[in-house]
């Protein structure tokens, strides 16, 4: 369960509103809630998961940095969805009024302060990509930073890692807001939950935690990535107090090409045609993303009309075919004309017939007549 998704732990869909999120944390909640499953410990872990997605999704400044970095986003937040969104739709309340006939009251237990990690293992890299690699794939060797719990500290911050009660929540953890009659929790912001502080910083780390250090990895980037896309490296994040290492995500951004323009497996490109091309429908050749194609246009081709060459797009970064190419014409026309090619155009005009090479004498005569009409 710990590898899926917040949405998927909740059981919703990423376009839930709040009320379907609340509705469905409260079922996930009661089904797993400790009072419940006595003794259960697979219950209690999933309670807590509940817990962990429900704080995220229920706050909107959270649940957007998670949509669009996971996890490992929320680390700049000092612990991500662990911590509270403000504590007004308070999670012991909630408990208090779906187990108060159950004689557990609000029981919620928590983590050894010892055992909770000051950062989030997962973490997030940004990688740049030109439309080429993105387009066709590539390996890249990308160089970044990463936390290592900090040894003589066991990774809490604290001299010989000696941790004292927190002063702000006497160790509660949670500190509590008085509004009428109604009280309110939130996660304390000293400790951030965990009850305690250190008592001297360790002089290793100087109360971090952690040291950083620096690694390279090289990673396949598949064909096809587009921009915000995420690629999983499994086992290169931050490591844990107890040695356990997360994943490290890298995000691209691809750079736009000068030619074609990408939108989703679909490419397309302009084609500039001069308007004797377009009247009596050239061929000639075009580039595609693989080499040379014909471009065969239609008699008389209006201007942005679009021709589409299927299969000659974009591989689906999952595998589920390829897009199109799409050539749009743009008509370009001469800016000026000399004697010569004015002459050799009325005799071209003239070949068509008044029929077909004036079409606006007929209609515009009869509005003029009908315009002389109004004036009698």
């Amino acid at each position: 369960m710990e590898n899926l998704s917040y949405y998927e732990i909740l059981e919703v869909t990423q376009t839930a509103d709040k009320a379907t999120i609340k509705k469905a944390y409260r079922t996930m909640a009661k089904k797993y809630h400790p009072d419940k499953n006595a003794g259960d410990a697979e219950a209690e872990h999933k309670f807590k998961l509940c817990n962990e997605a429900y704080q995220c999704l229920s706050d909107d400044q959270q649940r957007s940095i998670y949509d669009r970095y996971g996890k490992e986003g929320l680390s700049g937040m000092g612990g991500g969805a662990r911590r509270s969104s403000g504590g007004f739709d308070d999670l012991g309340s909630m408990f208090e009024e779906m187990f108060s006939g159950f004689g557990g009251g609000n029981t919620r237990s928590r983590q050894n302060p010892a055992d909770m990690e000051k950062y989030s293992l997962d973490m997030n890299v940004e990688m740049y990509l030109s439309f080429h690699e993105a387009i066709f794939g590539c390996e890249k060797e990308i160089e970044f930073s990463y936390k290592n719990s900090c040894k003589d500290c066991k990774g809490t911050g604290a001299k010989d890692g000696k941790l004292a009660t927190c002063k702000q929540c006497k160790g509660q953890g949670q500190v509590y807001i008085k509004q009428g009659f109604m009280t309110f929790s939130q996660t304390c912001p000293a400790c951030h939950g965990a009850g305690s502080a250190p008592a001297e910083s360790c002089s290793t780390c100087r109360g971090s935690g952690y040291e950083e250090l620096r690694e390279k990895v090289t990673i396949k980037v598949p064909k096809g990535i587009d921009s915000d896309n995420r690629l999983r490296v499994s086992g290169k994040g931050n490591i844990g107090k107890r040695g356990t290492r997360g994943d490290l995500y890298v995000t691209f951004t691809v750079k736009p090409d000068k030619h074609f323009q990408r939108n989703g497996n679909d490419v397309y490109i302009s084609i500039p045609v001069f308007f004797t091309q377009a009247v009596a429908g050239d061929t000639f050749k075009i580039p595609s993303l693989t080499g040379e194609i014909d471009l065969k246009l239609d008699v008389g081709t209006k201007d942005k009309q679009q021709f589409t060459f299927r299969g000659e797009g974009i591989d689906d970064v999952h595998g589920h075919g390829k897009g199109n190419l799409i050539a749009q014409v743009n008509i370009t026309y001469p800016k000026k004309l000399n004697d010569k090619q004015k002459e050799l155009l009325s005799k071209l005009q003239e070949s068509f017939g008044i029929e077909e090479s004036k079409p606006h004498e007929s209609l515009l005569d009869s509005a003029i007549d009908k315009m002389k009409n109004w004036f009698k």
